[in-house]
């Protein structure tokens, strides 16, 4: 081959590699082993004293580089225009200890506005320094945990009528209530403090997602599918789902995750289907190639931005970070978990609560940090989500 043919059939090779080659390859071998091979390139016909060729070598490898920074300036902007909010409040009061060095624990809480009209965002309420107590539910409650070697997780969900003592948002204790009345009477911060007082685990960080902003998601994902073991019929939603595997999009799939149909446990029964419907978004993911597709990462993170908010301490440098760390977990590395029941109670003013397994729920939380859950688990099977063709 001639040697001014050097360059360009590098150019060639990185094309086929890019057509041919896994996600993997296409997002982080690719583009450091193309620079590498360019400045090899030029390196030798330089010194063949092929000046032009050699040129046109480095000038490639300027430009690999030059696109590299470009994609990660671009996620990195994307991740900055989701909306945070200050969390210095949660500098009051005392917390939970820090979990072992490298672990990291979270707070995902789903944000449903009762007036569907015109409102202002979380991040809008939270700012104005005026929370507007019961603007906003948190039907959705989850713990997630992932330790420091970044090949695994568990989501712990904490259902809604969980019978809880509330926290202000300075940690401040109040009294005995449902769990979503921390998040509708106090705002995001109000809820982190509940929870943390309830499992004893530290949350570095938190994340809300609008149910409103979800449909826009799920488009982004091209819909996602699940598998409905049996016909499922809601007149409130006028919904029915067949038996067999289907795809929800948009306002079917926030209907699906919303759905309390068919479920004699009620709310325990709608965790189960959140938990599978996360689940399927994992794996689909990691089935498309998205989370090692540059394209459709991108395009993932612009429609999440949109109904995320999450406190100011979450930087998009380290958002980035963790997105990367852990692209590698599947949904047969994350353990899908609910906080355990003891048994339903009317409480006066308060309505039917669910009276939580203490000493249960304390063990699992232990476990959790400290990386033990299998143990527990295979104590208490029914603490964990059944496969998917058994969620209904």
């Amino acid at each position: 081959m001639p040697r001014t043919l050097v360059p360009l059939a590098l150019v060639g090779l990185a094309v086929s590699a890019y057509a041919l080659g896994g996600p993997v390859v296409r997002l982080v071998v690719l583009p450091g082993a193309l620079v590498l091979l360019l400045l090899v390139a030029a390196v030798v016909l330089w010194r063949r004293t092929r000046r032009g060729p050699a040129a046109l070598a480095a000038g490639l490898a300027l430009a690999v580089v030059a696109a590299s920074g470009w994609y990660w300036s671009s996620l990195h902007q994307q991740l900055s225009e989701i909306p945070r909010v200050d969390d210095a409040v949660l500098d009051s009061g005392t917390r939970p200890p820090p979990p072992k060095k490298g672990a990291l624990t979270f707070l995902l809480l789903g944000a449903d506005a009762r007036d569907t009209g015109a409102r202002p965002s979380v991040a809008d309420l939270m700012e104005s320094d005026e929370w507007s107590p019961g603007a906003y539910r948190s039907d959705t409650v989850v713990v997630v945990h992932i330790p420091q070697h970044r090949r695994s997780a568990t989501v712990v969900s904490l259902p809604r009528d969980s019978y809880v003592r509330i926290h202000s948002p300075a940690g401040e204790p109040g009294g005995m209530d449902k769990l979503n009345a921390a998040f509708a009477l106090h705002g995001p911060f109000g809820a982190m403090r509940t929870v943390e007082e309830l499992t004893g685990m530290r949350l570095a960080h938190l994340a809300v997602l609008d149910f409103e902003g979800f449909r826009d998601l799920t488009a982004a994902l091209g819909g996602v599918e699940v598998y409905v073991p049996e016909r499922i019929a809601d007149p409130t939603l006028d919904r029915v789902w067949d038996r067999g595997w289907t795809t929800v999009e948009g306002e079917e799939a926030l209907d699906y995750v919303r759905s309390r149909a068919g479920f004699a446990d009620g709310d325990f029964g709608r965790i189960r289907r959140q938990q599978n419907f996360l689940r399927a978004v994992v794996a689909q993911l990691g089935a498309d190639g998205t989370t090692f597709d540059p394209v459709r990462l991108m395009d993932t993170v612009e429609a999440l931005a949109a109904p995320l908010t999450v406190d100011s301490s979450w930087t998009p440098r380290a958002m980035a970070s963790l997105a990367l760390s852990v692209r590698g977990i599947g949904p047969d590395r994350i353990r899908f978990l609910t906080l355990p029941f003891d048994h339903y109670e009317t409480v006066e003013g308060v309505g039917s609560v669910n009276i939580i397994d203490e000493e249960l729920a304390a063990q699992l939380f232990r476990a959790v940090r400290d990386g033990r859950v299998a143990d527990v688990v295979e104590d208490h099977p029914e603490l964990e989500l059944p496969d998917a063709d058994e969620v209904r």
